[in-house]
């Protein structure tokens, strides 16, 4: 009765997040306190357990990058890019989209995805209003640019940072699976933005112009600090490619970066962690605590044998399945919980194929970063992105967003039947 009892309430929770119909953060910390009120899961398991509490690893990575970026933020040096951008673009749309997409698809690799999008976001409405374009598509472009980009390495993208922790994978591990394969999604996603928004692509000389006027210089607002945050930022991620050699966790690392970067330069505690998203870390916390019950309970252990049996151990089937499935499943609902309570489920999945098994991460790491693209709830940084322009007035609706998500997703997820055929199964 405590696992049907289990699986009821997850149920419930997982609608509410997809609907919307209460903020997520709220739904996710019901959901854990009703499984701990079933005794689905005790605080011992939900605190301290490694396979079935609160992923500290992921909450403390997050937390540390947030610090590093709300620090970054000050400085300028987002407007800076966007704006040198737009000059070097000559005021052309189409090329000023090119290079906007670039920017955020590598921010988001180093970066968190929402950040990304959350930096970049205002400085397109700037840069629109100046040509006179809809800021609509451009927008739309960067948040499928950040969550093909964020795929490419371990902090990029929320999913990925749960797939490292549960699967033992280190940043190094990202690069050389994912990232060679994302540079090439990303000159594809390029050229589908040509012909996805070229209705959009309405140059006027006379605006363009004006926008050659700006210097971009001046969005710099603290030199110092941003050397410092440079400087920090720079030894963060040497540090996640030298994890082989250091054995530190990038958790670890995050961390020690963000109070070296506080304690180093003039900015405050306070200022350091404005910017901090803790509605999303307390998501995080929650909703570990209700896949914890599903594991507790036996109900992923049955999962896991179910879909087992389905493939009958056929592990190309099974990879091209969880690509496929995955990003359905992600395109409905958010990555983050999809991925959350697949996690566990694959690893059981890869313990039981053997020494191949571990193209199962890839197909989930895939599936689940690129079909988020799918739909505006599809990812944390497309219901960002919607947000941010239905405050400034420039409403994306759900259909306009999808329309152009369900095409990328169709083509970056067709993409990467060959890639895992290709590099893991074949032979």
């Amino acid at each position: 009765m405590t696992a049907i009892a289990a699986v009821v309430i997850f149920v419930v929770v997982y609608v509410l997040i997809a609907t919307e119909r209460i903020h997520r953060t709220a739904a996710a910390l019901a959901g854990a306190g009703l499984m701990m009120l079933i005794h689905a899961v005790d605080g011992r398991s939900a605190f301290f357990s490694e396979h079935s509490g609160v992923d500290w690893n992921v909450i403390f990575l997050l937390l540390g990058m947030m610090i590093i970026v709300g620090v970054l933020k000050q400085t300028g040096v987002f407007e800076y890019l966007a704006i040198w951008a737009a000059k070097r673009a000559r005021g052309r749309p189409f090329r000023l989209m090119a290079m906007l997409v670039v920017i955020t698809a590598v921010a988001s690799a180093l970066l968190d995805n929402v950040t990304t999008v959350l930096l970049v976001a205002p400085v397109t409405f700037l840069v629109c209003e100046r040509l006179s374009l809809r800021v609509g598509p451009f927008l739309i472009a960067e948040v499928m640019a950040s969550n093909i980009g964020g795929t490419a390495t371990l902090v990029g993208d929320p999913p990925n940072i749960i797939i490292a922790s549960r699967a033992g994978l280190t940043f190094n591990d990202f690069l050389v699976h994912l990232a060679p394969f994302v540079v090439l999604l990303l000159v594809v996603f390029v050229g589908l933005c040509r012909w996805l928004f070229r209705a959009s692509f309405v140059y006027d000389a006379e605006r363009a112009a004006g926008i050659m006027k700006l210097n971009e210089r001046e969005a710099i607002r603290d030199h110092r600090l941003l050397w410092q945050s440079l400087s920090v930022l720079a030894v963060v991620i040497i540090a996640f490619l030298l994890h082989p050699v250091l054995h530190y966790e990038p958790a670890i690392v995050a961390l020690l970066g963000a109070g070296l970067l506080v304690a180093a330069t003039r900015v405050t505690v306070e200022e350091a962690i404005r910017d901090v998203e803790w509605a999303t870390l307390v998501f995080f916390m929650g909703l570990f605590i209700m896949v914890g019950a599903l594991v507790e309970t036996g109900v992923i252990g049955q999962v896991s044998e179910a879909a087992a049996s389905a493939t009958q151990g056929r592990l190309g089937v099974t990879t091209m399945g969880m690509l496929w499935g995955s990003a359905g499943l992600s395109a409905i609902v958010d990555n983050i919980p999809y991925v959350a309570t697949m996690s566990p489920i694959v690893a059981d999945l890869v313990h039981a194929s053997g020494p191949r098994g571990g193209v199962l991460w890839w197909a989930l790491a895939l599936g689940a970063d690129l079909g988020g693209n799918a739909t505006a709830v599809g990812a944390s940084a497309n219901v960002v992105a919607l947000g941010i322009a239905a405050r400034n007035n420039a409403r994306i609706s759900f259909w306009e967003f999808t329309k152009y998500g369900l095409v990328v997703t169709a083509v970056t997820v067709g993409l990467a039947m060959p890639y895992l055929w290709l590099r893991y199964l074949a032979g």
